[in-house]
């Protein structure tokens, strides 16, 4: 009788052990203190809103210590998804860099440097991702870009990749060819490869009369949503200091950001929160390192109050017009 309860209890452990491998549940993350949504939704690459749907929290500022979260999986299989004979992973809501390399069995640093992306926590959904090891790479040698040169976009291609290759800055490349979303270029799109000194931005024109366009008025210091002749939406802001100033002009929103890592000359913040890029470097973000709304404050960006950037960020798609004056 003993050998034979020896040998059950065995069993069930056994099958206990293995029953995750079998079948995987749910991820549940257990708070931890000082942690909120915001930062456990960037961590699991989800939305704030899918992750309270998902744990039934209608105040999304109200989380403990020791609470279990489930974080949303967006129904996606477990099961690895075959790369496609291009060797190429187009990015699905709610995917972060660890999960897709470790569907495709490589590491997060590879998938980075053959991506070049700097900052590992930040991908999006529609981002076409090269494989590393999957995608042979086109034969053209890196060399100095000149002006007038063109490009042939390959399967596997991405624009940062095409930039790194030419030697110039995938912003300025993306201005060269009049591309709003950077994730977004197609096989056989024929770029113009811009020279290395990036001109200005060719100005939309003023202020639009109709549809949906961001002022920000630097002597103000003051952003006022329009739909539009109405105002939407106003806010004070925090522009650049006398020795980093805000460009003026009119810009377009060119790329979007859940949160995105910010660092120059004697600072690093990371985690900036809802973060649209209209010109270079510059962007309209939220600001958790100070209140003092209303008095610049910045290198260049446009500082939001953080509820006011992620209803900005809700609100505005990418090619919004963006008029900064005075």
């Amino acid at each position: 009788m003993r050998k034979v309860s020896l040998l059950t209890t065995v069993l069930a452990l056994t099958l206990a052990l293995a029953a995750p491998v079998l079948a995987q549940g749910p991820i549940i993350h257990v708070v931890q203190r000082g942690e909120n949504l915001f930062r456990i939704a960037l961590r699991y690459g989800v939305t704030v809103d899918a992750l309270a749907a998902a744990n039934g929290l209608s105040d999304t500022g109200r989380i403990y210590a020791g609470q279990r979260l489930v974080v949303p999986t967006g129904g996606d299989s477990t099961a690895p998804t075959a790369p496609s004979s291009s060797g190429v992973h187009v990015v699905q809501r709610g995917e972060n860099l660890f999960r897709i390399a470790l569907r495709y069995g490589t590491t997060v640093q590879a998938l980075a440097a053959a991506n070049g992306i700097v900052n590992t926590g930040r991908v999006h959904a529609g981002q076409r991702l090269v494989l590393p090891g999957r995608a042979t790479a086109p034969a053209t040698s890196a060399q100095p870009a000149s002006s007038g040169q063109t490009y042939t976009v390959q399967r596997g291609d991405t624009l940062s990749s095409i930039a790194l290759r030419y030697g110039v800055s995938m912003w300025a490349l993306a201005q060269a060819n009049g591309i709003r979303n950077p994730s977004f270029i197609c096989v056989g799109q024929v770029l113009h490869i811009p020279s290395s000194a990036s001109p200005a931005p060719s100005p939309p024109p003023s202020a639009p009369t109709g549809g949906r366009w961001i002022d920000v008025d630097l002597s103000a210091q003051r952003l006022i949503a329009y739909e539009g002749n109405t105002p939407v939406r106003s806010t004070l802001v925090s522009t650049g200091l006398p020795g980093t100033p805000t460009p003026t002009g009119q810009y377009r929103i060119y790329v979007k950001y859940i949160s995105d890592d910010m660092s120059g000359p004697g600072y690093y913040l990371p985690d900036v929160p809802y973060t649209m890029y209209f010109y270079r470097g510059y962007s309209l973000h939220g600001t958790y390192w100070h209140s003092n709304f209303g008095h610049p404050m910045s290198h260049g960006c446009v500082n939001l109050p953080t509820s006011e950037a992620q209803w900005l960020y809700n609100w505005a798609s990418v090619g919004t017009p963006a008029k900064i004056n005075y």
